[in-house]
């Protein structure tokens, strides 16, 4: 799925986005259960949930969630703590030295605003975060986003708009746009 396009529900391309779910959470569900140290039953799980091997000291600490996982690119040394969510059917890409707080969620695909779109259609862009950045605990990342390198988002944060590089973001930003 490219930046900001739609799906049609019930396509072909949704039928196996749908299968790959599948897949992933029964993945996701074995990696979750293992004990902490068996390091090597989780490396074989990351690789077939990520589609290769963990990059060199990258470390996720379970539970780890994704709906689909091929399209997670992490660099080297990146952290995710535990009980993090990444649905990156449109691709996440985590630069190198990126560290992630427990409860941090990335999302990349959602429906239109529409109500009568609503069911027929997912939307969605890729998230791309660069270099050292530092997300927060139980921070949300919207479809589309970029944050620049050196950033942070602070804990709880929702990021909805592009983040310049060295900066600190703070807050919920539900505010009123439209009404229909």
């Amino acid at each position: 799925m490219a930046d900001d396009r739609l799906m049609r529900i019930h396509s072909d391309e949704f039928r196996a986005m749908s299968e790959r779910v599948l897949r992933a959470t029964e993945l996701t569900s074995r990696l979750n259960v293992l004990p902490f140290e068996d390091e090597a039953g989780k490396a074989e799980l990351f690789e077939r949930i990520l589609g290769r091997p963990l990059p060199a000291r990258t470390t996720i600490y379970p539970p780890f969630y994704t709906d689909h996982g091929l399209h997670l690119e992490l660099a080297e040394r990146v952290f995710i703590n535990q009980n993090c969510t990444f649905l990156d059917y449109a691709g996440i890409r985590l630069g190198e030295r990126v560290m992630v707080g427990p409860k941090a969620t990335f999302i990349t695909l959602g429906h239109p605003v529409d109500p009568g779109a609503r069911r027929e259609w997912l939307s969605g862009g890729p998230i791309d975060v660069a270099e050292n950045v530092w997300i927060g605990a139980g921070a949300t990342i919207l479809p589309g986003v970029s944050i620049g390198r050196d950033a942070v988002v602070a804990a709880g944060a929702v990021v909805a708009e592009d983040v310049p590089p060295a900066t600190l973001v703070t807050g919920p930003k539900a505010t009123v746009n439209r009404q229909w």
